[in-house]
């Protein structure tokens, strides 16, 4: 076993003998029977091993984390276009909020909080079947991660859009204020979909290597944008609660409120955590406490 493996297992056990899981995200019903009290972490490294520990195996619904490929996608069919339509800021607000779209006028602080990743997905849309956008977007996180086994769980799509009510809001404003090419029905069929895809802790940590920026590994953009999709990974990536997550982790992470977070390690490796309860930001409580310490113990920070 090597170094990486004891950590790992360690931590896992640790984090089983503290028992304050927190809560699942209860507004989506598919996902609020979901048990909290489950951990998986996987480690991605630039020399092409991963290291595994906990429910690593346990598929889970990777939500907003897919924004990150569906942003790769909208980047490399639009080039920088996109950015005339969505902000590039930390919000500061609630990954729903109306409050902020109504304020800025229908243009999204950033691709990251659900009006955002609703412009970024009617991007990927163009003018197509949203079946030909989700299978270009299922296909960019199959390539990433290696592995074809990666599919959308149509019961948690179909529970997100009889539910979605806020999206649904979301995406009408963002129509009123001529931010949005396609329908909400389509846009939103195909945004509710591509949140459902449902991967492991293995699976997500290979498909975030295109990320690392490694020698080896995937190369599915290029440098520059891997760095700037790392930056609003940052400052943006677990929407009112990025800035505690840079004080306390270091680096550069997405979350869902399925519970995943997938973090970078510039150069390094790629991390994947999941455990289903949130804290208040509606982010990993467990997986941000994991992220933490591993992250100490193996000196890993970009600052």
């Amino acid at each position: 076993m090597s170094g990486l493996d004891t950590i790992l297992s360690r931590l896992d056990a640790d984090i089983r003998a503290e028992n304050d899981w927190g809560d699942v995200a209860a507004y989506i019903p598919e996902l609020a029977g979901v048990d909290p009290a489950q951990f998986g972490i996987a480690v991605a490294t630039a020399n092409g091993q991963c290291h595994v520990a906990g429910d690593w195996d346990t598929g889970f619904s990777v939500q907003s984390i897919t924004k990150i490929f569906t942003l790769a996608v909208a980047l490399g069919r639009s080039g920088d276009q996109l950015w005339h339509r969505v902000g590039r800021e930390p919000s500061g607000l609630a990954f729903n909020s109306i409050v902020q779209l109504e304020q800025e006028q229908g243009r999204p602080r950033n691709p990251f909080i659900n009006a955002g990743a609703i412009v970024t997905t009617d991007e990927v849309l163009g003018n197509r079947p949203p079946r030909e956008a989700l299978a270009e977007i299922v296909q960019f996180v199959r390539h990433a991660a290696g592995d074809e086994n990666i599919h959308i769980n149509e019961r948690v799509a179909a529970s997100e859009t009889s539910f979605g009510h806020r999206n649904f809001a979301l995406a009408h404003f963002l129509a009123a204020h001529d931010n949005l090419r396609n329908t909400p029905e389509n846009t939103l069929g195909t945004y509710f979909h591509h949140c459902a895809l449902e991967m492991t802790t293995r699976q997500l940590a290979m498909a975030g290597r295109f990320l690392v920026d490694a020698p080896g590994l995937p190369r599915l953009i290029s440098t520059g944008r891997i760095r700037r999709l790392n930056a609003l990974m940052m400052t943006c990536g677990h929407y009112d609660g990025s800035g505690d997550f840079a004080y306390r982790v270091g680096l550069p992470g997405k979350s869902g409120v399925g519970g995943g977070i997938l973090a970078i390690v510039p150069g390094i490796a790629s991390v994947a955590v999941w455990s289903p309860g949130l804290n208040r930001y509606g982010n990993s409580k467990k997986g941000t406490e994991a992220l933490a310490t591993l992250a100490r113990q193996m000196n890993w920070s970009v600052f």
